[in-house]
């Protein structure tokens, strides 16, 4: 009855001490100093907040495609939020985004029909679109509606209420003062102000405004374009120049300033130089046929009457440059500067003896009907040329066109 004693296993003690100690280590020691080989990595995310601020910064070293992109990423890290719409668009419009920027107030208004800056910016950017003037006016008012007291509505509804016609110039001169009163420490306010002077030919005055609104923001090339333009009303070659080159040194790629410079040169006579801007010009967009017209117009003040068929008939006719782009013909119209167009190219093709072309394109501007003098005197020069050319077959005559490039500048009206 008596049970054999067992002896001890140390042999299974020793092991299970292992296996204890193994454990110890491998959950204290090993796996938190082990990296994770899946799953997401913890990294920290920007808030909209940072974006629209890199994107303030940004606007105003009149850095706006980069401004736009830091407002797409606040969108994307905060896309429910209607104000980073309407900021977006304000900036597309001073780039000239006109459609992207009318798309996107539209997408604020989406998300909330009651936003005032919303209705506002986007009557701005259909104001810039051709025939959308009667939509912006219906949009401007929806945002006076909802608020009546913001500077930035009123300067809005400033421009488009002088692009709306002459019968609203002296409501526009009374809103541009209100704007003013409102907030006199925005770009926006001076620039309306500005702009109604401007069209109401009161250009000295017009240029004080656009000197505060240049202190207020100097990196914006629009306010040196539109400060340009008012220099050369007042007949001062240098200071519009000058104007017009600091537009492209804030913004090189842009073609106007250099189309400006162009037709500024030509104005004082200057030819040479006012051939060089304009090649820069189509060097920035050579899809656009005015400056391919522009080109040809230069060309024909250096006789270079080759040159000159080619440009105009491209712009005129359409058709694919030597880089293969292609260009959209302008079609023939009562606009002065379409008429030029036309004119200079049957001209040239006068002066280079092409007179079928060139009588075909008198025969047009004849039956256009317009009223203009220098067209009506042009195309009679074009059908005595090639008079010439029929009764003296040596060939194309030399004489450069005697025409202006522009039109002379009206005299100021009194300040509205």
């Amino acid at each position: 009855m008596n049970r054999r004693r067992r002896r001890p296993n140390y042999f299974g003690w020793v092991i299970f001490g292992l296996v204890v100690l193994f454990g110890y280590y491998f959950n204290r020691v090993y796996l938190p100093s082990t990296p994770l080989l899946a799953g997401p990595t913890v990294t920290p995310t920007r808030s909209f907040e940072s974006y629209v601020t890199e994107a303030e910064d940004l606007f105003k070293q009149g850095k706006l495609r980069d401004s736009i992109d830091a407002y797409k990423l606040a969108i994307k890290a905060s896309p429910q939020d209607p104000t980073l719409y309407v900021a977006l668009a304000r900036v597309q419009v001073w780039d000239g985004k006109y459609e992207e920027a009318q798309s996107n107030a539209e997408n604020a208004l989406l998300l909330d029909n009651n936003n005032a800056m919303a209705y506002a910016v986007h009557a701005w950017a259909l104001d810039f679109q051709d025939g959308k003037n009667g939509q912006a006016l219906e949009s401007i008012n929806e945002a006076l509606k909802r608020d009546d007291r913001n500077a930035l509505i009123e300067a809005y509804y400033v421009e488009i209420l002088v692009d709306s016609g002459f019968d609203n110039y002296a409501k526009a001169a009374e809103q541009s003062r209100v704007a003013l009163a409102l907030d006199d420490k925005i770009v926006e306010t001076h620039r309306a102000r500005g702009y109604i002077l401007s069209v109401t030919q009161n250009y000295e005055e017009s240029v004080q405004e656009y000197d505060v609104a240049i202190a207020i923001n100097p990196n914006l090339s629009v306010l040196y374009i539109e400060q340009g333009l008012n220099y050369r009303a007042l007949s001062l070659k240098d200071k519009a120049i000058e104007a017009f080159s600091n537009a492209i040194t804030r913004n090189p790629s842009d073609p106007q300033p250099y189309y400006l410079i162009s037709r500024t040169y030509a104005t004082y006579g200057d030819y040479s130089k006012a051939l060089q801007y304009a090649d820069s010009a189509v060097q920035n967009n050579p899809a656009d046929a005015s400056l391919h017209a522009n080109l040809g117009v230069m060309a024909t003040r250096n006789f270079d009457y080759e040159t000159a068929v080619k440009e105009l008939g491209l712009a005129i006719f359409g058709g694919t440059t030597e880089a293969g782009v292609k260009i959209v013909g302008i079609p023939l119209s009562n606009d002065v500067r379409v008429s030029e167009y036309y004119f200079t190219l049957g001209l040239a093709m006068a002066r280079t003896n092409q007179c079928g072309e060139a009588l075909q394109i008198a025969q047009k501007l004849q039956a256009n009907g317009s009223d203009d003098e220098i067209t009506k005197d042009a195309t009679n020069k074009i059908i005595s040329i090639c008079q010439e050319n029929l009764d003296n077959p040596v060939g194309a005559t030399s004489t450069p066109a005697s025409l202006p490039v522009e039109t002379e500048t009206p005299a100021p009206t009194s300040t509205p």
